[in-house]
């Protein structure tokens, strides 16, 4: 399992990526901030404490808010 701290500014955009190739699905938790995180074209609001687990083959981009926000993103196959 990998595990990584993700610090957003505010206004931070990710790239659109999967993991269907590796096998990895993903739990996203915010921990300070707001943001969304589009998951195949579905925004999914965020705000601090929220949770959001993702499948492999789903593409998924983290858009940030209007102010820093920290994640932890937390994956496996």
């Amino acid at each position: 399992m990998g595990v990584t701290v993700l610090d957003c500014e505010a206004g931070w955009t990710g790239k659109p990526h999967d993991h269907a190739d590796d096998g990895h699905e993903e739990v996203y938790v915010l921990v300070e901030g707001a943001a969304t995180v589009e998951v195949d074209g579905e925004d999914v609001a965020m705000t601090a404490g929220d949770a959001i687990r993702i499948p492999p083959e789903a593409e998924r981009t983290i858009k940030n808010g209007d102010t820093e926000s920290t994640f932890v993103l937390a994956g496996a196959p």
